[in-house]
């Protein structure tokens, strides 16, 4: 059972906009209230593409916070959102991760639900209960939308428009769905992280050819770009990505080669608050998936995506371009779950953390920010910390 809320206020936030405090990363008091305030508050979460249901009957299971959630695409075509228990007494629904049925059993006792959620059998219901009604029974709703082909879910019913939730990030995420969002499923890697969610999210521009051994070995080059922030606490980044031809550390140098079909420079990246992250690096396309398995624990999904329009070629090259570059052992992202499991560890000292790169101001939040700036996170902070309802101290 939950604390009283009242329990979970004393957080010491420091007045410099461009400092956290370490101990939220660690706190299971700190990690129920963001449940409430965030997972379960007025967020939308990205819990499914279209393209990974594209038949009627297909579903999905992920979780929103601790939540679980089944998606589902009905007989007549409609993709619907519930959540994932009977209506009878809770028992989770389905437990695969993804599948096609004709109709979802209650195993424990055998309550039967069609593809739009309906209520169709129940043993015994003559001697069920004086108010029993079953058009009124069917799997619970979870409120949902869809953009460019992304289902997004809501806990709460103050949750505004999608677009209006997104803002600015619309731009991004268009260009990381390929224009129009018409994708297929191309396949996943699942990964848990020993990190706290907020760590996770918490990835920057700055980090990355520092980091990366493979930008090094493969001589990567940036160019122009741009990264920005929104009030929401989402962040939308562009950059120009020029790859040689050849450096000798592959012996199939087309890996790396970008054709260049969708407006993109090369790399572009829309992360929505409170933890999804969408990429298009060259010619992958990458939905983040991700919800926290406690204060420690993050389950990630890397979803990836081809074109509806892609021909034969274009399909295997975005298959072995994802399945060798990114996710959890990529060649420019292995080193991930290392940083990510030692941020984890570091962060249970005392004190804060502090942002410097690209940092301008201590006393106010800003929101265009230079490709390699760590300080693009700073809004995203700012959004979690009114969120929580935790108070600066006084400079």
């Amino acid at each position: 059972m939950n604390a009283p809320e009242s329990t979970y206020t004393q957080v010491a936030w420091p007045a410099k906009v461009n400092e956290i405090p370490k101990d939220i990363f660690d706190r299971e008091d700190v990690y129920q209230l963001e449940l409430e305030k965030i997972f379960y508050g007025p967020e939308w979460h990205a819990v499914a593409h279209a393209g990974e249901i594209p038949n009627p009957g297909d579903f999905k299971t992920i979780n929103v916070g601790e939540r679980p959630i089944l998606v589902v695409r009905g007989d007549d075509g409609e993709i619907r959102t519930f959540y994932n228990a009977c209506s009878h007494r809770g028992n989770l629904l389905e437990t695969r991760v993804t599948g096609n049925a004709a109709e979802f059993e209650c195993p424990y006792h055998r309550w039967l639900f069609d593809t739009r959620g309906a209520l169709r059998g129940a043993p015994g219901d003559e001697d069920f209960s004086p108010s029993f009604c079953k058009e009124e029974m069917g799997v619970p709703t979870i409120r949902s939308t869809e953009y460019l082909g992304l289902i997004f879910v809501t806990c709460s019913d103050k949750t505004p428009d999608i677009e209006t939730y997104l803002g600015r990030t619309k731009d991004a995420l268009a260009i990381t769905l390929n224009g129009d969002g018409r994708l297929k499923l191309l396949g996943y890697q699942k990964v848990l992280y020993d990190v706290n969610w907020k760590a996770y999210a918490d990835n920057d521009g700055y980090h990355a050819p520092l980091l990366h051994a493979a930008f090094k070995l493969l001589n990567w080059q940036g160019g122009e770009g741009e990264q920005y922030g929104t009030e929401n606490g989402h962040i939308g980044f562009e950059s120009e990505l020029k790859v040689p031809e050849d450096t000798g550390f592959l012996n199939d140098p087309s890996l790396l080669h970008f054709k260049g079909t969708e407006s993109s420079k090369g790399s572009a990246i829309a992360s929505i608050f409170p933890v999804t992250v969408i990429t298009k690096h060259m010619d992958m396309i990458n939905i983040r998936f991700a919800f926290p398995r406690g204060v420690g624990s993050t389950e990630v999904h890397y979803g990836y995506f081809a074109h509806v329009d892609d021909d034969e070629e274009m399909v295997r090259h975005r298959i072995r371009q994802s399945s060798n570059m990114l996710g959890p052992t990529g060649l420019v992202s292995m080193e991930d779950a290392s940083i990510f499991s030692r941020i984890h560890r570091g962060n249970h000292t005392p004190g804060n953390v502090a942002f410097q790169k690209g940092v301008k101001h201590e006393d106010r939040i800003w929101y265009d920010f230079k490709q390699n700036d760590e300080a693009g996170n700073l809004p995203r902070w700012e959004h979690y910390r009114k969120s929580m309802g935790f108070n600066r101290e006084e400079a």
